[in-house]
């Protein structure tokens, strides 16, 4: 595990009534190689081949360019928005049925947890520091996952694309499009915004450099900002290691991360 020097005198947390976690969901909370909540459908034999091939032509022609850290943000976020609708607009061509979602989400060995993932979400449980995940995923695949797994716990709030249906077929979605570079835009309930209020330091966990844009560091005493490496930023690791203090390399579980932070 790499952390920085500087990090390294903070460690462990001592006031764990003044801190909050921020988490990606995808591959930061599953496992590097788990099925990504927008990848679940296309795995289930519950949907047609032809939604399984479109959906796989727009991953093959948008993934490239949200792992492109030369292309302009802005550019590239009207990119990401245009491949989640023309996604979205896959479950309404398709008549993707609520049940057909419900049945695919029950499925536990599509996604698995990172080695301590559930035991970490269970200690900020049991010492009432809330969890905040903001996930570009699928949200309904998500909180099912969780009560599936029986940590879908009161201090967990989950900001993700919502699928919403009418007479049981999926029809849009809840609010605005969450991708991976508006994650800054996330607007909290002020229930949740409350439970924050006098929490000044914050423990970001994602996998990828975009997620560092869930928080914004002038508005918090001190962001704890921590990356899990996946295989597709093994080639970027320099970079990754440059923009946050705690990297997790691929030997690293949730275990080790506690032990540091916390002990």
């Amino acid at each position: 595990m790499y952390i920085k020097e500087e990090i390294k005198q903070l460690l462990p947390i001592k006031d764990l009534s003044n801190i909050y976690v921020v988490a990606d969901f995808d591959r930061t909370i599953t496992k590097g190689n788990s099925k990504t909540s927008w990848s679940i459908l296309s795995d289930s034999p519950y949907v047609p081949n032809k939604y399984v091939k479109d959906r796989q032509n727009l991953y093959n022609y948008y993934r490239p360019i949200e792992l492109d850290e030369t292309i302009d943000l802005n550019l590239k976020s009207n990119f990401m928005k245009e491949w989640f609708q023309k996604h979205i607009s896959l479950f309404i061509k398709y008549k993707i049925s609520k049940d057909i979602f419900k049945n695919a989400a029950t499925d536990l060995r599509i996604m698995e947890f990172r080695s301590g993932a559930k035991e970490f979400i269970g200690f900020l449980n049991q010492n009432n520091i809330p969890l905040i995940i903001i996930s570009a995923g699928i949200g309904n695949f998500i909180e099912t996952f969780l009560e599936l797994n029986n940590c879908y716990f009161d201090n967990i709030y989950v900001s993700s694309n919502k699928i919403i249906f009418k007479n049981n077929i999926a029809v849009g979605v809840e609010d605005n499009i969450i991708h991976s570079l508006n994650k800054n835009e996330v607007s909290l309930p002020k229930n949740v915004k409350d439970k924050l209020s006098n929490r000044k330091e914050v423990i970001l966990l994602g996998d990828q450099i975009s997620d560092l844009r869930m928080v914004d560091k002038t508005k918090h005493d001190f962001v704890y900002t921590t990356c899990f490496l996946t295989d597709e930023g093994k080639d970027n690791i320099e970079k990754i290691k440059s923009k946050f203090d705690i990297v997790c390399e691929f030997n690293d579980n949730y275990f080790d991360l506690k032990n540091k932070l916390f002990k």
